[in-house]
């Protein structure tokens, strides 16, 4: 027996032994080993280099979207003009567009593509009461007085998501690669409306990923629990007995007593509640005028916890303190009505890697001296500190919030607990804003909102070129998502089997303000930016102290 035939056995048993593996490659969750060749990361940073440049060259297209809802500033479930112009775009470039999803009207499905990764694109949408304000002018300056606006900048997102679709597109479709896009809308975020529903439609049902984008100041993502709260959003109605006020008022049984009354209630349990808990109301209805016992009454909670079950108890504690008042006023207490709800937030660990990868790749966006002197003019209106703009990125990836202090709260965190989900964080805003305010509208339909919003496309394309080229990170993504997320939480849906989207909230304040806003609709036929159409001066700060105007 020579050497030759030796190595021929050795060469043989080899074989045997790698076809099974072969065969039985790790089921879909199973993280493999082995590295990509070579030759695979090439052409990813080939593809990803030319989605780059695509980016860079739709700048004035992403530029005249972030501008074009801005001046439609529409309420959650009322946005019927930002609905309409991102339906036309996307239909324009050979999306299918499913309307009204999930009995919504305001919300849509499009997509484009075929078979797997199917990746789902969303943005919020919608605006802020009385929050019209003069974009690129760092003061209080409404352009329609006590009309919404975009105060927290989702005049943005679907920009930053459209634009990154398209050069990714562009590339599937010469390269012949398998995937889905789908790009959806969060519809009403602001009274966390409708991202339950969505699940509960099975709009979710086979996607892959998620990738979510929000305006911020900077360029991030982070995995794990995210800080702040998920939410019950809740109407309480009480039903009395009217009576003439002056002349017979003990005939008379005030719904408005029994929602004061529970004011009153929550307000002295509040002191002993847990400290990461967030609770607000308004008074809807206070009833008719003043001579007339309120024969109704309501009054809507934000109840916010940091965990499902202490949502729950949060829950309960309201309806507990409504009987009360009820009994304590001989009025009836109506059915309660879910107005939203929100899971507190979770993200995939691996997708976060990704896209941190591609944020360092990018990094912040070039500012102008014009960008940073509305920036600090602006904090300065404000008693903040003059800091500007941020210059570059997190130096590292953030992981799971230690010490959860509570916070504000998103429903896409119902989606995180449904499928790996990211939100990717661009800098389309100022640092030191106060949030739902006036003042975090100023910049979002300026260069800052531009370069932010195209800043965050390139990542996002960049993330998405990663999940469609390398099989083995959405296999990643899902083993996280069973394995270390769900492991002993399991998602269970707010909503109730009989609770419906809230779809005519914000309708009558709509119905006052969308006249005149019309005047203000953003033209980009005839104006190369909204701020060209306003005629404003960039930047308009101030001249003279805020006290001497």
């Amino acid at each position: 027996m020579n050497r030759r035939y030796w190595t021929s056995v050795f060469v043989a048993c080899a074989l045997a032994t790698a076809a099974p593996l072969a065969q039985n490659r790790p089921p879909r969750g199973t993280a493999p080993t082995a590295p990509a060749p070579p030759k695979d990361e090439a052409r990813t940073g080939k593809l990803k280099n030319e989605a780059l440049a695509d980016v860079e060259a739709m700048r004035t297209f992403t530029q005249q979207m972030v501008d074009s809802i801005f001046s439609f500033g529409e309420l959650g479930f009322q946005e019927i003009e930002t609905n309409r112009y991102l339906i036309d775009i996307l239909e324009k470039n050979g999306f299918t567009v499913q309307k009204g999803v999930a009995g919504i009207p305001t919300a849509f499905v499009a997509s484009w593509g075929s078979g797997k990764p199917v990746l789902a694109l969303g943005s919020d949408i919608d605006g802020i009461p009385q929050a019209s304000q003069k974009p690129g002018v760092a003061y209080f300056s409404p352009m329609i007085e006590g009309a919404p606006g975009h105060g927290e900048g989702h005049n943005s997102g679907q920009a930053l998501n459209v634009t990154a679709a398209l050069a990714v597109k562009k590339i599937m479709e010469r390269e012949k690669l398998s995937g889905t896009i789908r790009i959806w809308t969060g519809t009403a975020e602001e009274l966390a409306g409708t991202k339950a529903y969505f699940i509960r439609a099975g709009l979710f049902k086979d996607v892959d990923v998620a990738l979510f984008t929000h305006v911020d100041s900077n360029l991030d993502v982070s995995w794990g629990d995210r800080s702040g709260t998920g939410l019950v959003s809740l109407q309480y109605s009480f039903r009395g007995q009217t009576a003439h006020a002056a002349a017979a008022p003990w005939r008379g049984r005030s719904a408005l007593d029994a929602v004061e009354l529970m004011d009153i209630g929550w307000n002295f349990r509040r002191e002993h509640l847990p400290l990461e808990q967030r609770s607000h109301y308004v008074i809807t209805d206070g009833g008719d005028q003043p001579n007339v016992v309120p024969r109704t009454a309501s009054v809507w909670y934000y109840f916010r916890q940091t965990t499902y079950p202490k949502i729950k108890e949060l829950w309960q504690t309201g309806d507990d303190i409504a009987k009360g008042a009820a009994l304590m006023t001989g009025t009836e207490l109506l059915p309660s009505k879910v107005l939203g709800t929100a899971w507190p937030q979770h993200f995939n660990k691996t997708i976060a890697e990704t896209t941190y990868a591609n944020i360092q790749r990018v990094g912040m966006p070039v500012w102008s001296d014009a960008d940073q002197t509305l920036a600090r003019a602006l904090q300065k209106e404000l008693g903040g500190r003059e800091q500007g703009l941020a210059l570059k990125v997190p130096d590292r990836l953030q992981g799971p919030v230690e010490d959860n202090r509570g916070g504000g709260s998103d429903d896409i965190g119902d989606i995180s607990w449904n499928v790996p989900t990211v939100t990717l964080r661009f800098p389309s805003n100022i640092p030191g804003l106060p949030g739902h305010n006036w003042a975090n509208g100023i910049s979002m339909a300026t260069p800052i909102a531009h370069k932010g919003a195209t800043a965050g496309a390139k990542v996002q394309a960049m993330t998405m070129l990663d999940l469609l080229l390398k099989p083995a990170l959405v296999d990643q993504a899902w083993d996280y998502f069973r394995t270390v997320q769900t492991k002993d939480v399991k998602y269970e849906p707010l909503i109730r089997p009989q609770d419906m989207p809230a779809i005519d909230l914000n309708k009558a304040t709509m119905d006052r303000f969308r006249p005149e806003m019309r005047k203000y609709y953003y033209d980009p036929s005839r104006y190369q930016s909204y701020l060209e159409q306003l005629g404003i001066t960039y930047p308009t700060v101030r001249t003279t102290p805020a006290g001497d105007l």
